[in-house]
């Protein structure tokens, strides 16, 4: 729908800018019909013009929408099967983080129960 009240309005457009030049100048009946002639044929080609480009358009969004359909899927099975590759080669890394933290804190812990005995053996 859009498409067409473009075109209606390119074409209004066009006659009327030719209708506004044609009767605005000075000519005798037989140039002026040979003028009119001539920027008909002008104008039918440009809206020919504006025709073509829009089936292009056209076409081309139907074949970004096909690709994208076919290629989406197999973008994200790649994707899943990436993300769980990178887990998998994460683990190990996480575990043993998650070793070290835990040996960090209980470090820590030992580390207050010992500072209370030594206040008080400094006392």
């Amino acid at each position: 729908m859009k498409a067409k009240s473009f075109l209606l309005g390119v074409t209004t457009g066009l006659a009327g800018g030719v209708a506004a030049i044609l009767f605005s100048t000075p000519q005798t009946g037989t140039q002026l019909r040979q003028n009119i002639l001539s920027n008909t044929r002008i104008a039918k080609s440009k809206f020919q013009e504006v025709q073509n480009e829009l089936n292009n358009v056209k076409q081309s969004i139907t074949t970004l929408k096909a690709e994208a359909q076919n290629n989406m899927p197999s973008i994200i099975n790649e994707l899943k099967d990436d993300l769980t590759t990178f887990k998998t080669e994460i683990e190990p890394e996480t575990t043993r983080l998650k070793q070290e933290i835990e040996n960090l804190q209980n470090s820590i812990n030992e580390i207050e129960k010992n500072i209370p005995s030594n206040k008080n053996t400094k006392e």
